[in-house]
């Protein structure tokens, strides 16, 4: 039976090992899940252990499996970088071979002057920090002038933060527009990202209210390939900020992991061909940039649950794919991303179990194989799995 649906889902900074060029990145050392599941003292997965994530590498608790029931394997970045533009793009298939402009000693005066003249408004921070960090440093001080706190981290964005009592969304949205249109050229960060917060000195908390806006990618992806045959690209969490609304026929932007996979599994319902592209958000923002490896494993956990309930909605012509965008240790002193391979996980009622994918050059596999299944134009230096994991004359 011809694969007629594919669902992506991206465990956002869900690593499973350093590249070969960690070093490059100051990432040595780094392996989120299996420095996680030592520190944890196991993670309990049964559900991503019987699709063979425990055959991919040794993971404390998480069984190797003598027959697992998906396919699997691991994937290396090959675009510059490790961060979720890069990473999404390449599992779109668009490689990307200059990495986005970083700023570990803030942003220059002539990007920070023209923000503040365009806006109207003064600005603190402007260095790099992390997002939880940086607004207990400054919050009491934007509570007291209204000035947003603008920041960085080693990875390309320029990142707003703004009491939701002191500036609307709709204003704080507007000044990430204006950033957005700023930041072009050779100051081209992968992404503005607006960081709205509540609560009062001391307990200030982010909202669920963040927006990404990412730069249009530059060429076509395997998105815009599917929605020029007529086929739907439902985009699920970040993912329609992440590719600028570009090759997305619908996008529900929910804000967690339990919304995401809730409306992931409200689409299995739906009849329709194409592609479901789903990140789930909350391993990477709520628990890797905040080091805090019982969360994340708590997350990955419940996400495992969940995993349980939609297996049981893939019909025979679906296919699932479960991989990730980079790395986010938790146990490392760093509180970036990782520059890690991702795994693999291949699964549908009608494809072959068991399948070593092995060791693929290219997250851009992805995207060969939804090409080869839909008869779309294949990405560039990267190779189709989809012969690897069907019976002959599917």
């Amino acid at each position: 039976m011809p694969i007629e649906r594919v669902v992506l889902i991206v465990l956002d900074g869900v690593g499973i090992g350093e590249s070969p060029d960690a070093g490059l990145y100051g990432d040595q050392g780094s392996n989120t899940l299996v420095n996680l599941a030592r520190v944890q003292r196991g993670l309990f997965l049964p559900r991503l252990a019987r699709l063979g994530l425990g055959n991919i590498t040794e993971i404390q608790g998480v069984a190797c499996q003598a027959g697992p029931l998906g396919c699997y394997g691991k994937m290396r970045e090959q675009s510059k970088g490790k961060d979720t533009t890069s990473g999404h793009w390449e599992l779109a298939g668009l490689v990307l071979k200059k990495p986005f402009p970083t700023y570990p000693q803030g942003f220059p005066p002539e990007i920070m002057e023209e923000i503040e003249r365009r806006s109207g408004r003064k600005w603190l921070g402007n260095k790099a920090a992390s997002g939880t960090v940086i607004i207990e440093e400054l919050g009491e001080q934007h509570l007291r002038t209204g000035y947003p706190i603008i920041y960085t981290s080693a990875d390309s964005v320029l990142q707003i933060a703004a009491h939701e009592r002191v500036i609307s969304l709709p204003e704080l949205y507007r000044i990430c527009e204006i950033a957005r249109d700023v930041c072009q050229g050779e100051h081209a960060v992968g992404r503005i990202i607006a960081r709205p917060f509540s609560g009062e000195p001391g307990a200030f908390k982010r909202t669920a209210n963040r927006k990404d806006y990412s730069l249009v990618p530059p060429a076509d992806t395997v998105l815009d390939h599917l929605i020029q045959k007529g086929l739907e690209v439902w985009g699920v969490g970040k993912i329609e900020d992440v590719f600028a609304h570009r090759g997305i026929t619908r996008s529900n932007h929910t804000p967690d992991n339990l919304s995401g996979m809730e409306y992931t599994m409200e689409l299995l319902e739906k009849d329709f061909k194409g592609l479901v592209f789903t990140n789930l958000v909350d391993f990477d923002s709520k628990y890797g940039h905040r080091n805090d490896p019982a969360g994340f494993a708590k997350a990955l956990a419940e996400f495992d649950e969940m995993l349980a309930q939609l297996l049981l909605k893939l019909k025979a012509a679906d296919m699932l794919i479960i991989t990730a965008d980079h790395g986010c240790d938790p146990t490392t002193a760093s509180t970036d991303h990782s520059r890690e391979y991702v795994p693999l996980l291949v699964y549908g009622p009608s494809l072959l179990q068991g399948v070593n994918l092995g060791v693929r050059d290219t997250f851009a596999d992805v995207a060969a194989t939804i090409a080869e299944i839909f008869r779309l134009p294949q990405p560039l230096h990267s190779r189709s799995f989809l012969p690897e994991v069907c019976h002959a004359g599917i």
